[in-house]
């Protein structure tokens, strides 16, 4: 808005602006900030895997992640902030915090799927179990940012954006959680399931039983 409102106003020959104070600080740790997710992702990855065992329940997990962003955009675009470090700050918070839900679902649908339940039921019932748990979490860590959020005493307004950016992308998240999580865990079952090996064999018989002796043969 600041950058608009000088360019509507026009400066006069000779005249230029620079910015300072946190958009300053701002553009200088860009870059720093989005280094630390990636890093901050890989290392999530590769804990999520030693944890499961797996390379590809991990991704499910963290489907999570890129979805927290832009609902903690919009809770700063609705509640009129603008974004700043200590926003930024709140999102990368936010990346270790959304994907709690996605790990409860998928470690209960495992132990179901381990005691001999069907994928879909095992989907069903690690999602009607793992609802309260989700769901008690969460309201616990938006109790407990409301009072940051409200932004009371020296500093609050700094703070606040942190809360703000958590609630909303926590809150807001969670709702495609629930819906995501189990339809990417579905779609990866329905693809283990396939007898890649067998398929693989065929092809290969097929392929062999086209190919033609030569004149010389």
């Amino acid at each position: 808005h600041t950058v608009q409102s000088i360019k509507e106003v026009g400066l006069p020959a000779g005249y230029s602006y620079v910015f300072s104070g946190q958009v300053k600080v701002l553009e200088e740790t860009t870059w720093n900030l989005v280094l630390a997710m990636l890093l901050a992702s890989i290392f999530m990855y590769m804990v999520l895997a030693a944890q499961f065992e797996s390379f590809s329940y991990p991704f499910i997990i963290m489907l999570t992640l890129p979805l927290s962003i832009p609902f903690a955009l919009f809770s700063l675009w609705i509640t009129g902030r603008a974004l700043s470090l200590w926003s930024a700050l709140g999102m990368f918070l936010l990346l270790g915090i959304v994907k709690k839900n996605g790990i409860l679902q998928v470690d209960y649908t495992n132990r179901l799927r381990a005691e001999g339940m069907p994928v879909r039921e095992a989907i069903l019932e690690a999602n009607r179990v793992r609802l309260r748990p989700i769901l008690m979490t969460t309201l616990s860590i938006i109790a407990g940012l409301i009072p940051v959020a409200v932004g009371i005493g020296a500093g609050s307004e700094q703070r606040a954006s942190i809360a703000v950016t958590i609630i909303g992308g926590q809150t807001l998240c969670l709702l495609l959680t629930l819906l995501v999580v189990p339809v990417a865990y579905s779609y990866l079952a329905e693809f283990e399931a396939v007898p890649w090996g067998e398929w693989g064999s065929r092809l290969l018989g097929r392929a062999r039983s086209s190919v033609r002796p030569s004149d010389n043969d």
